[in-house]
């Protein structure tokens, strides 16, 4: 039995500039596994060790997939297998395109019982997994908060607001987790070493059997938020006509 779990290669935020014209330049930003793919990762290795099953990690992008240190990144935290399909469209792909990549690139894998995603990319927050489960033709259920498999099913938690549902998928399935299912875990320098020594590979379209696409969105622009100068007022004292006064401004700005 296999389990995949898909993960997106993304810059890190922390590093992005906004420009005078209110454009994001990450042109110094580090690249990094997105923060919410690393709660699918997670679930997917620790499903693997109580299952038996062998864990690979896939995703799409274009020359970042083949970083060796990236590589080792994902590999650390559990895989047993990277795969990666590479193209020099990916990168500015929306998540119709590259759910459709992934789609191709599941089907050429064994045994696959289960595909497990983040609850949004950590760039554009872009859904993938519903459109994924589709694609594939599987159950899909989103905002899982905790998995148990057990004989061809999934027994499932998916949180919606203050309601906690349990849900008993049958298997394949595609799974979307919540950030707060789990921890990731910091791979230890056991864990980096070792990770170099587990097979990757780097596939084309052609290799997975798509044959391109029309891409169903256009990007406009994408601009940071104007920013303001936040409004300040204080109001000193402890007296009724001050608390009044206080409380009168609350509810206007309300």
């Amino acid at each position: 039995m296999n389990i995949v779990v898909c993960y997106k290669i993304v810059p890190d935020e922390q590093d992005a500039v906004v420009q005078a014209d209110r454009t994001l330049s990450f042109e110094r930003a580090a690249l990094k596994i997105g923060d919410y793919d690393l709660n699918a990762v997670e679930a997917g290795a620790q499903l693997a060790a109580a299952s038996g099953a062998s864990l690979v990690s896939l995703t799409a992008g274009g020359d970042p997939v083949e970083d060796s240190k990236l590589k080792k990144a994902i590999l650390a935290r559990g895989p047993h297998e990277n795969v990666a399909v590479k193209d020099a469209s990916l990168p500015e792909a929306g998540s119709a395109v590259t759910a459709r990549v992934l789609a191709a690139a599941v089907k050429q894998l064994d045994d696959v019982s289960l595909v497990l995603c983040g609850e949004g990319s950590a760039d554009r927050y872009a859904q993938v997994g519903v459109q994924l489960g589709e694609l594939l033709g599987l159950p899909t259920v989103n905002a899982v908060s905790s998995i148990e498999l057990d004989d061809g099913v999934a027994h499932v938690e998916r949180t919606v607001g203050a309601v906690v549902e349990r849900l008993d998928v049958p298997l394949p399935a595609v799974l979307s987790v919540v950030a707060d299912m789990n921890t990731p875990r910091i791979p230890s320098m056991k864990d980096i070493l070792g990770a170099g020594k587990k097979p990757s590979r780097v596939l084309s379209f052609e290799d997975v059997g798509f044959d391109g696409f029309d891409e169903a969105i256009d990007v406009v622009s994408t601009l940071a938020p104007e920013q303001r100068d936040r409004a300040c007022e204080i109001l000193e004292g402890d007296d009724d006509e001050t608390i009044q006064a206080f409380a009168a401004r609350v509810r206007e700005r309300l």
